[in-house]
């Protein structure tokens, strides 16, 4: 008799305790959800930011997207490191061909890999570049791939930039 009282006292006591592990992971993962949200917001905020800072041509307000320590490898392989390097090169290049364009993305993915870094693949499209004569020039597309890191005050920052050019490849089929 005594035997069957505890062991139905240990089955509540399981069931009371699974039930307890199932609630909590119920609110870790609405916690989890909403802190996931408000990083989702601060990426979409540094995508703007990097827009913005395109769109006005400000090498300096563009690399203050990055890290300090960031990786930046453009189209055509030209690499850039820390955001010093990444403002010099953009300089130039923002006061010459590409000083009348227009650039506007659309973030198609974000991966959180931890808590703190996060893979983001940034859709572009440009209009408005010249060549080297003066001339205009097509309208390009292409992907951009960040690799993220949060910073001690919420934001996000671009660690690592890799960009591709997508305008003669054909359409993926959905």
């Amino acid at each position: 008799m005594k035997t069957r009282r505890v062991s139905r006292l240990v089955k509540r006591s399981a069931l009371g305790m699974a039930g307890l592990a199932l609630a909590a992971m119920a609110v870790f993962a609405g916690a989890g959800r909403a802190a996931d949200e408000k990083d989702r917001a601060a990426i979409g905020q540094t995508v703007e930011q990097f827009e913005t800072a395109w769109n006005k041509h400000d090498a300096h307000a563009f690399a203050m997207t990055f890290t300090e320590d960031a990786d930046f490898t453009n189209v055509v392989g030209i690499h850039a490191q820390g955001r010093g390097n990444v403002e010099a090169f953009h300089a130039p290049i923002f006061a010459g061909r590409f000083k009348d364009t227009h650039q506007t993305g659309v973030v198609r993915s974000i991966r959180f890999l931890r808590a703190d870094l996060a893979a983001v693949d940034v859709e572009w499209e440009m209009t408005g570049l010249k060549g080297p004569d003066g001339s205009a020039l097509p309208d390009r597309k292409g992907l951009l791939n960040w690799v993220m890191a949060k910073q001690g005050d919420g934001s996000w920052l671009i660690q690592i930039m890799h960009n591709t050019e997508l305008t003669n490849t054909p359409a993926v089929p959905k």
